[in-house]
């Protein structure tokens, strides 16, 4: 099948041709016509799919077929976790309706200027792309209504939830029409994304595409084994200087992460720059655009860049620390073998973290190879997921066990918990709470201290009778 067999306006498959893709993707070919008929849509699909012309395509045509209607503010509105797929969402928009002249859409999200934004929405507006935190701003602010919305769209609708958007959505909902059409594209639509869906949606046709082949079928994912921070810095320096590196995403757990690494890597020659949620919109921008000209070799960066990062010459990613769960490690590893090219997603891993990454091989139906580099092998060698020992704690025994068992808690050179931000901050680089993990590992050492402490303790002192707790 190709896109003239989709029922698209000629213009927009002109648009697309200009693109150059010809076949349209799984997704694309279920979505398409089921979006045109009106009908509202849950769409299970992973990244890299194609999902965003899944419904900018028919959003627009609708547009096209209903230009004359009646209204003085936006016809559709789609909502996105993150300020950077906010961004990309946009510009597809404005690729695939090149040809529709009178199209005027609106970005808005947080770190850009408001009254910036407030200019744009003062004049008229056919499509809103917006993180809910910021719309909910002009929403309150009254710069902004939407009882025109004729189109909802929740793109990554699971990651919104996961970052505390659901009563921001439940809101921005409220303020639309009952008679609106409501597409819904999430990695799953189980659990909390089934009940949002049940609320927003009225019959909709579910659409699940779920192969896990194709969707990292083009990209070769290592595992690579290290024993300390030192060591895995000398893996990652390796790494970037082989031949076969046009462009990398190295991956951290935290924004300090981020900075340090992307300045120690400048320090050893690389050209190389950090990107996470407390840098300011504009810096993000321009950090992006460079990576986007070739003028950046290595973007460090937390999961802020798992998602809507689209530059077709990044040929690695590297996680230098490990993902916290295995949906995440899937939006990672899909900001390489864009446009059909070929990537190379690596994973340093320690041996609490055996857990994770047997949660990944689950979670991708296909096992990861352990792969080392000639001068650098561990001292250890990866093994199964052990019971905790009475003498101290295990953190990775088990994916999602509990607070200590999460991806990222290893002893010594991990700093899993320090991204954490307020829900809603609109950043875009949301993390669960918790608490903050040292590089040199001492809070694990006040951790284990403190069990030893507690066991001595009870063992040196006698017993207190009961009768001295009434």
């Amino acid at each position: 099948m190709n896109f003239n067999e989709l029922g698209l306006d000629a213009m927009l498959l002109q648009a697309i041709e200009t693109t150059g893709y010809t076949t349209p993707t799984q997704v694309q070919i279920r979505s398409i016509p089921a979006a045109m008929k009106g009908s509202d849509l849950l769409v299970s699909s992973q990244t890299g799919s194609g999902k965003t012309a899944a419904f900018t395509l028919p959003c627009l045509n609708r547009l096209i077929d209903r230009r004359s209607a009646q209204g003085s503010g936006p016809r559709v509105l789609i909502l996105t976790p993150t300020r950077e797929l906010a961004q990309q969402v946009e510009n597809a928009v404005k690729t695939y309706g090149r040809g529709l002249r009178w199209l005027n859409t609106a970005c808005l999200v947080g770190g850009a200027p408001f009254f910036a934004q407030a200019k744009q929405l003062s004049r008229p507006v056919d499509i809103v792309v917006a993180t809910p935190g910021r719309l909910i701003d002009h929403l309150q602010r009254r710069k902004l209504k939407l009882s025109d919305i004729e189109v909802l769209v929740l793109d990554e609708a699971d990651r919104m939830l996961d970052m505390g958007f659901a009563e921001d959505i439940e809101t921005i909902v409220a303020a639309t029409p009952a008679s609106r059409q409501t597409l819904l594209f999430s990695a799953t639509l189980d659990g909390v994304v089934g009940k949002l869906a049940a609320k927003l949606t009225s019959n909709p046709d579910r659409i699940e595409v779920a192969d896990t082949a194709s969707r990292s079928g083009n990209i070769e994912q290592r595992l690579m084994m290290a024993d300390s921070l030192g060591h895995k810095s000398r893996m990652l320096e390796s790494l970037l200087g082989g031949a076969d590196l046009q462009q990398a995403v190295v991956f951290t757990a935290t924004k300090k992460s981020a900075e340090e690494v992307s300045l120690s890597l400048q320090e050893k020659g690389f050209n190389a720059a950090a990107l996470h949620g407390d840098m300011h919109q504009t810096a993000r921008n321009k950090t992006l655009d460079r990576l986007r000209q070739g003028r950046i070799g290595v973007l460090v960066a937390t999961d802020v860049a798992a998602r809507g990062i689209d530059v077709a010459g990044i040929s690695h990613v590297i996680n230098f620390d490990a993902p916290r769960q295995a949906e995440d490690y899937v939006h990672r590893i899909g900001r390489t073998g864009r446009a059909g090219r070929d990537g190379i997603a690596i994973t340093f891993f320690g041996s609490r973290e055996m857990g994770m990454v047997r949660a990944i091989e689950r979670f991708t139906g296909k096992p990861l190879a352990v792969h080392v580099i000639e001068g650098l092998e561990p001292t250890s060698r990866p093994s199964a997921p052990r019971k905790p020992q009475r003498s101290g704690p295990s953190y990775g025994d088990r994916a999602g066990a509990g607070r200590d068992a999460r991806p990222g808690a290893t002893k010594g050179w991990s700093n899993p918990a320090g991204d954490s931000r307020r829900p809603g901050a609109g950043s875009g680089d949301s993390r669960r709470p918790g608490g903050s993990f040292s590089r040199d590992g001492s809070d694990f050492g006040r951790r284990e201290d403190s069990a030893r402490r507690t066991s001595d303790d009870r063992s040196a002192a006698p017993r207190r009778p009961r009768a001295d707790f009434r």
